[in-house]
């Protein structure tokens, strides 16, 4: 599994929405419906499953699929 079908399996999951609402350019909190908490789970989540560690400044300028995607594959 790719790095982005981790990625839309972990944000359905946590979310509870279909993961074919997913797409890379949706947003987070816009299309997506996030919130800080689920923002901050989602890190958490991230950081766990793909073994790595993303500070806060980094984790505050996610706003895409795209953009989790992008930090994922420049860490591994």
């Amino acid at each position: 599994m790719d790095t982005y079908e981790k990625v839309k399996s972990l944000l359905a999951e946590q979310l509870t929405i279909n993961p074919e609402k997913i797409a890379m350019e949706s947003e987070i909190v816009a299309d997506l419906g996030a919130d800080s908490l689920d923002m901050v789970e989602m890190m958490m989540s991230m950081e766990e499953e793909f073994g790595i560690t993303v500070d806060e400044d980094k984790a505050a300028e996610l706003k895409t699929v795209a953009d989790i995607v992008a930090l994922i594959d420049s860490n591994n």
